[in-house]
């Protein structure tokens, strides 16, 4: 049970899913299930790594975290990636600070991904469901936001789309061949 606080939901059963979405597009290139419901501060560096394994056939790697205020203090978890938040609002460089405003973009994806591709609701049995449930309606967002851009740019926008597509497939086959990376299903001992 996880207490939102919502008038309409207050309160939300399952697990936490943790989503990385590009800065410029939306697109979405990491999703992942924590059973359990650890703190936000503790999913991130798992979320960077499950990232980065998606991303390392084309040869990007995640350099920015723009989270919300439960991520502060895990700077030193995640060295690499800076972490922006709002806690961090004076330091911040005015292109920072622009790139801060843009992380409210975020929210309107995670309740699209519930209501429009049922992240709201996991049918999957046990926490290796929950995973691949995870996984499979951020690739049902991705697909909608290619057919989107298809139809917004035309044939024009053929060719960026299906570029698009190709770096998510690529980064799909990294999941297939590295299974464990992505997903910590329990084991049975």
């Amino acid at each position: 049970c996880i207490s939102k606080g919502k008038a309409r939901q207050p309160y939300e059963f399952g697990v936490k899913v943790s989503l990385a979405v590009t800065h410029q597009h939306g697109l979405m290139v990491g999703a992942r299930s924590f059973p359990g419901n650890p703190y936000d501060g503790h999913t991130l560096a798992a979320q960077i790594e499950q990232t980065t394994n998606l991303l390392q056939d084309i040869g990007v790697k995640p350099t920015t975290a723009i989270v919300d205020l439960g991520y502060r203090g895990v700077d030193k978890e995640v060295a690499p990636v800076e972490v922006i938040h709002r806690g961090k609002f004076k330091s911040l460089s005015p292109k920072q600070r622009t790139w801060l405003k843009r992380r409210q973009a975020i929210e309107p994806l995670i309740g699209h991904t519930k209501a429009d591709h049922r992240m709201d609701r996991c049918w999957l049995k046990g926490a290796e469901g929950d995973a691949l449930h995870a996984v499979l309606c951020a690739a049902g967002f991705n697909i909608r936001w290619l057919l989107r851009a298809i139809a917004r740019l035309g044939l024009g926008g053929l060719l960026l789309a299906l570029t698009a597509l190709a770096l998510y497939a690529a980064a799909m086959a990294s999941l297939l061949r590295h299974p464990r990376s992505g997903f910590d299903a329990p084991s049975a001992t």
